[in-house]
């Protein structure tokens, strides 16, 4: 075990911020990770932060604390019964190699997640979602560490308290447990979701007359890579701002003066409306100050063009925020985390 100083961040998020990290360890096992919890080094730091893929987070300064990469591996069947497969994966692992990978075992229920960038342990903690599925829609249970008592606790899903793209893990239990696994109830006999978005759009501009879960995951796989840059050529973090819930009072005063205003039905009185048009409707769509700006093909995604920093691009969002709530009232709310 070895704790590093003073380390680029640089590889270790998608925006591609160049930050320093004043220490940094990876961990590849629960015991690893125990020692360097129990370690003085880990002790002593104010700020601490367990990172995984870096995928939903930017850096706006230096860190001037302890970072912990999860690297646990690791995919077992661990049960079956006549409905499911319970699959368990480690923390560390690659969330779109895990769908692949569930995929290929005819494992039902996660196609329509694929693409999304991360890690395995921060999906229950955001409760990531697309196209009409969420986390808590497959999830099972998961254990983490409590790092205090360094004792392992399990959380079914009525403890990890989901709601929209959250859960304890990110509200009152932040920054106490770190999630080594989880796992998930995938159906033997697919159900599929095609409903939402433009997936049956695409199904049919690909010919496919009878979709299953590998067509339904090229579909979605297909839709995301056209909107959505690649963070490998351009820094981002996905969706940046979380799609706001307002009521039908407001959306039908909001669709008075905008016939194709996109929303979603939630309940008799509530609508989710698309970030990304409220976005583009404030002229943001393709906006770039330096290297900062709003990605050309989708608003709703903030970039780094190569040397942006992250305070730049945390005040390009503060203008958006500023110029949606007075365009339309309504305040956006960041999805991806502040440091």
């Amino acid at each position: 075990m070895t704790i590093l100083q003073n380390i680029s961040l640089k590889p270790y998020n998608t925006f591609g911020i160049d930050v320093t990290a004043k220490q940094f360890a990876t961990f590849t096992s629960v015991e690893e990770l125990k020692e360097l919890i129990s370690n003085s080094k880990f002790k002593t730091q104010n700020s601490k932060l367990i990172l995984g893929g870096g995928s939903n987070i930017l850096f706006t300064k230096d860190f001037d604390g302890i970072i912990l990469k999860n690297e646990l591996k690791g995919i077992e069947l661990v049960h079956q019964d006549e409905e499911y497969f319970y699959i368990k994966a480690a923390a560390g692992e690659n969330w779109h190699s895990f769908v692949l990978h569930c995929l290929n075992h005819n494992y039902a229920g996660i196609e329509n997640l694929s693409l999304i960038p991360g890690t395995v342990g921060a999906s229950p903690m955001q409760n990531i979602g697309a196209y009409g599925i969420e986390i808590k829609d497959i999830f099972y249970q998961l254990e983490a560490l409590h790092i205090t008592t360094q004792t392992v606790q399990t959380f079914n899903i009525e403890d990890c308290g989901f709601g929209y793209r959250t859960s304890v893990f990110k509200t009152k239990l932040k920054n106490e447990f770190i999630i080594l696994n989880v796992t998930y109830k995938l159906r033997k006999k697919a159900v599929l979701n095609t409903s939402y978005g433009a997936i049956e759009k695409e199904l049919e501009a690909m010919h496919i007359a009878e979709p299953n879960i590998q067509s339904v995951a090229d579909a979605v796989i297909r839709i995301r890579s056209s909107k959505l840059p690649d963070p490998a050529r351009i820094g981002n973090a996905g969706s940046f701002f979380k799609n706001p819930v307002i009521s039908k009072f407001r959306r039908h005063a909001i669709a008075e003066r905008f016939k194709d205003l996109p929303s979603f039905v939630i309940d008799d009185m509530h609508y989710k409306i698309a970030a990304g048009w409220l976005i583009e409707k404030c002229g943001f769509k393709g906006f770039r100050k330096g290297d900062a700006g709003c990605h050309k093909d989708q608003a709703l995604v903030l970039v780094n063009y190569g040397h942006a920093k992250g305070s730049e691009i945390f005040d390009l969002s503060e203008t958006i925020i500023s110029a949606v709530k007075k365009e339309f009232g309504i305040e956006l709310e960041r999805e991806v985390n502040i440091y």
